[in-house]
């Protein structure tokens, strides 16, 4: 996969919180905790990526279906985790990959740091003692950077996942140029984040695509924005 520079990485506001990268295959992630934990996330990214990539070995549906597979009780709890992502919102399991692993690493770090905010290509789980804004990227649309969530401490922790049919190498079927999904799983905002962004092709759907989205369960929020148009859902403070 092409590396892309992640110019929407000082759109979270965190103060006194120290930053790093982690780079390990195609996982990419900016983290921001107390203190520098790169070691420790660096070995927390490297096994939850060997979990997924040892059942995708015996499983290669896993890894390629574009809908809900069977559930494996005997999978690790990430692959669970993003099987039941899948299942709810009526994508492929790896619809939930970025947000899945976000989310297990950031948990990992929660026991060496009481505020760790972990972004993966646009997908974020974050806990923090203090408000938080998020500015959504948003390609060419001119909404791009100039709106932003206010994330606070009793909401979290919380997974914030965007899905986009004009930024980034991520599958997406529809043309939003970006479809914000707040859950308590970051794995299951990441999957309906693909999902709603699926089926926005115009700006006229975004009206239907929040219809959707409502209806899946765990969901808490939704920002949709398609060209200079911009739809919301739910649990969503905008700044």
């Amino acid at each position: 996969m092409e590396y892309q520079e992640r110019t929407y990485r000082n759109r979270i506001s965190k103060e006194n919180l120290i930053s790093f990268q982690i780079k390990v295959g195609e996982t990419d992630l900016c983290i921001s905790a107390e203190k520098d934990l790169t070691d420790i996330a660096r070995k927390s990214v490297s096994k939850y990526r060997r979990f997924v990539e040892e059942y995708i070995k015996h499983r290669s549906q896993f890894l390629d279906s574009l809908v809900p597979i069977e559930p494996d009780e005997m999978a690790p709890a990430i692959v669970k985790d993003m099987l039941k992502a899948s299942r709810i919102s009526g994508v492929g399991p790896m619809a939930s990959v970025a947000g899945a692993i976000a989310q297990y690493v950031g948990l990992d770090l929660l026991e060496y740091s009481d505020d760790v905010i972990v972004e993966n290509g646009g997908d974020i789980f974050l806990k923090s003692e203090s408000e938080i804004n998020i500015g959504i990227f948003a390609g060419e649309s001119p909404m791009s950077h100039k709106v932003a969530l206010r994330v606070r401490p009793e909401d979290m922790p919380l997974g914030i996942c965007t899905s986009s049919g004009t930024v980034g190498h991520s599958l997406s079927l529809g043309r939003a140029d970006a479809v914000c999904v707040t859950s308590k799983s970051a794995s299951l905002a990441d999957a309906a984040a693909t999902s709603i962004g699926n089926r926005v092709r115009k700006e006229r759907d975004i009206k239907i695509a929040l219809e959707s989205g409502a209806e899946i369960e765990g969901v808490l929020g939704i920002l949709i924005i398609a060209g200079d148009k911009m739809g919301a859902y739910g649990a969503i403070e905008l700044v």
